[in-house]
């Protein structure tokens, strides 16, 4: 099965009420945030969007939300992982039905995965949910413990998944991600997910990246990309480097409910995160503004008009 996904993959946040339950009114604002801002696809109920916090029937609201307004405007990947595999499967069998375009999981993480061949065996499982669909292993060994070398596991993978097409890499080794998109002469579609790190990522061959400050700063990577792509490498670094510092002030605080705080900050309250991820206090929230006024990130963050990044 050929498949590729190419531009800035926003990973979407869920949006929940104060009392932790869903606030889906909310999700055609976002849809047409991020179309404005320049992304080309959403990424769903991934660790961005606390797929592991939700219950089933909760990843199939969101999924289902966020596939209605989103078909045919951006692309739309259902994260479908789960520590149950049949469950897994379920979830992608619904991501079919409701017309995303392509499906992803995670490795279970309870009991973990001891080889290639188990891991494996264990996405076969999963992608059978939905075989018509395009399938991406979401390769995040940070979260869940699974550490395998990728550059093996993708044809072993291969071999036992019919509609696998590559992964979401989410690792700093990107001489391993490097290798995984020249194997078999280019066959895996292999996309990039640590935004801090994009620039990388483009040097070492790839075409696309799923993140999470994509909800929040998709212009100033789409100006990182059109400048590597022009050979402004001097312009690229810059503009990494903007991201870094964003990166490094999100960071002082806990990451996902302060990407939530940017978020109302331009216009988009999606609510806190649930447990076990922290709340942001008010400190620290007044702090990040200030953090980020001071990178200008309120000019350049803006998705309407293609507001310019300035050079000073």
């Amino acid at each position: 099965m050929e498949y590729r996904l190419t531009g800035l993959i926003a990973a979407t946040y869920t949006p929940l009420c104060e009392d932790g339950s869903l606030h889906l009114d909310l999700v055609p604002a976002m849809v047409d945030f991020l179309e404005r801002s320049g992304v080309t696809g959403i990424y769903i109920c991934g660790s961005t969007g606390e797929g592991m916090s939700l219950s089933g029937d909760e990843r199939r609201a969101v999924a289902e939300a966020y596939v209605q307004v989103a078909k045919g405007r951006l692309k739309t990947i259902v994260q479908v992982g789960h520590n149950s595999l049949a469950e897994a499967a379920q979830l992608a069998g619904h991501a079919r039905w409701i017309g995303a375009d392509a499906i992803s999981a995670t490795a279970p993480s309870y009991f973990k995965v001891g080889s290639i061949e188990v891991l494996a065996d264990c996405m076969a499982q999963v992608a059978s949910g939905a075989p018509d669909l395009p399938f991406y292993y979401y390769n995040i060994p940070s979260l869940t413990g699974v550490a395998l070398d990728m550059v093996s596991f993708l044809p072993v993978a291969a071999a036992r998944i019919p509609n696998l097409v590559g992964m979401k890499y989410t690792a700093p080794t990107v001489f391993e991600f490097q290798a995984c998109l020249e194997l078999e002469g280019g066959r895996f579609d292999c996309v990039w997910g640590c935004d801090e790190m994009l620039l990388s990522a483009l040097a070492a061959g790839a075409r696309g990246a799923i993140g999470s400050t994509y909800n929040t700063a998709a212009p100033l990577y789409r100006r990182l990309m059109e400048a590597f792509e022009r050979g402004d490498l001097v312009e690229a670094r810059r503009l990494q480097s903007l991201s870094i510092q964003m990166v490094r002030a999100i960071n002082r605080c806990p990451f996902h409910p302060a990407m939530k705080q940017i978020l109302t900050m331009l216009g988009l309250d999606c609510g806190p995160c649930r447990l076990p991820l922290a709340r942001v206090d008010s400190a620290q929230g007044e702090q990040l503004r200030r953090d980020l006024d001071a990178l200008g990130f309120f000019d350049w963050s803006r998705p309407a008009g293609g507001n310019a990044i300035s050079n000073e």
